[in-house]
């Protein structure tokens, strides 16, 4: 009688499923990333030891099994942020704030909750377009961004467009660094925020996008960066950089993003 050479259980099949999709997010996570060489070299030491073990070289297989087994520790020193930015992807993409969570049931009694006020930052995103004046703006949403404000000058005040548009402008005292907005304040001003890692990006986006794109990979925050060159309004967030956002794409973008509140700017 016949058996099959190989038994493929359908727990084998959701096995192998769940392992593509790790390494496709990891693949996203880490591409365009010096990151990314280091992952292929990584691939490419444990084939070479696969192979050496099949063909029972001994002396390499040994060594190279060292190199491995202590490599664990190696690996989570060398891909710190890029294990903290999948964590996050966890976090808000797999597991979004749904409307039973604990984190909703607390805002929804809390009768004082603020809300972004997204007219105010619309207005100023739009007016600094026109006058080419460069602004880098960040509202923080369920993971702290805290130890960015630490960097920069608290203001702790209720925003508004004309207060944002005096803080970015050029040769202010507060207009280099980035803006940090939490609900409805301006947590503070001329913070200094991670850069990307990414090598793919375009020579004409400078450190004010570099900077954006880098809060996006390493918080949940939503960023908004104007161009000083260009005037152009790009967006960022889980570590993708939107360029070119039109004046009423913005506003759709804030609208689906942020509860609306009537506010005078």
């Amino acid at each position: 009688m016949l058996t099959a050479f190989i038994q493929v259980r359908t727990i084998d099949i959701i096995d192998i499923l769940l392992v593509a999709i790790i390494m496709y997010q990891v693949y996203r996570l880490i591409r365009g990333t010096v990151a990314f060489n280091i992952f292929l070299a990584i691939i490419g030491i444990w084939l070479l030891y696969v192979v050496v073990n099949m063909l029972k070289m001994k002396l390499l297989s040994s060594i190279l099994g060292t190199i491995i087994g202590g490599g664990a520790i190696a690996l989570i020193i060398l891909f710190q942020q890029e294990i903290r930015r999948f964590l996050i992807l966890l976090g808000t993409k797999y597991f979004p704030n749904k409307s039973f969570s604990l984190l909703n049931l607390l805002k929804r009694n809390d009768p004082n909750q603020r809300q972004v006020r997204i007219a105010s930052i619309h207005k100023a995103c739009i007016n600094l377009s026109k006058t080419y004046t460069g602004a880098l703006i960040v509202i923080s949403r369920n993971a702290s961004v805290e130890v960015y404000a630490e960097t920069g000058d608290y203001l702790h005040a209720l925003t508004s467009s004309r207060l944002l548009e005096t803080i970015f402008i050029k040769n202010g005292p507060l207009h280099d660094g980035a803006v940090i907005i939490e609900r409805d304040q301006i947590v503070a001003a001329r913070c200094v925020l991670p850069f990307t890692t990414k090598t793919e990006l375009p020579p004409y986006y400078g450190m004010r996008h570099r900077a954006g794109l880098g809060i996006s990979e390493n918080s949940d925050a939503f960023v908004i960066i104007v161009s000083e060159e260009r005037g152009d309004i790009s967006i960022a967030e889980h570590g993708v950089l939107v360029p070119e956002v039109g004046e009423q794409e913005l506003w759709q973008i804030l609208r689906k993003n942020f509860e609306e509140k009537d506010d005078k700017s």
